[in-house]
């Protein structure tokens, strides 16, 4: 497979400096690609098509297990399953297009299974955005990240 959808490649959404500088495999299984594309098209590829059509940067799409645990990810993270999109519209600096804009856009507009404001940006918007998506079983939870006391806490918003 040499694309996950329309906008995403299978380079990109396997890419992880984690796996290069540890030298891991960072590949995902039928099952998990089935997934990836899933969360593409129903959540990444309307919402850049509603944004303008513009480039996204994907800052984290799939984790191996192994990969996700030296990259410090949750346990339980939606990127091991291949479910979890981090886009960071910030990254090329188009005027007009935000992570703001991306996070209400889809908290306004799309199903999903969580959307988290990942940190603040200094201008108070989010660093970047994770979109996650699950066939048939989508929360629709809408969280936002932050440090307390050197740790992640979520909170519901």
């Amino acid at each position: 497979m040499k694309t996950i959808s329309q906008h995403i490649s299978y380079a990109e959404a396997t890419k992880s400096s984690t796996a290069i500088r540890h030298g891991l495999d960072n590949s995902p299984n039928e099952d998990t690609l089935k997934k990836m594309n899933i969360v593409a098209v129903k959540v990444f590829e309307p919402m850049r098509k509603a944004l303008g059509g513009h480039a996204i940067f994907i800052s984290s799409f799939f984790r191996a297990p192994l990969v996700n645990k030296k990259a410090g990810g949750s346990k339980t993270s939606d990127h091991v399953e291949g479910c979890a999109i981090d886009a960071d519209a910030d990254v090329y600096k188009i005027p007009g297009l935000t992570n703001l804009d991306i996070f209400n856009f889809i908290r306004d507009n799309l199903e999903f299974d969580q959307l988290i404001w990942e940190y603040d940006n200094p201008d108070g918007t989010p660093a970047w955005v994770h979109m996650s998506y699950r066939e048939g079983n989508n929360r629709m939870q809408v969280k936002k990240a932050s440090k307390v006391n050197g740790k992640t806490k979520y909170t519901f918003i």
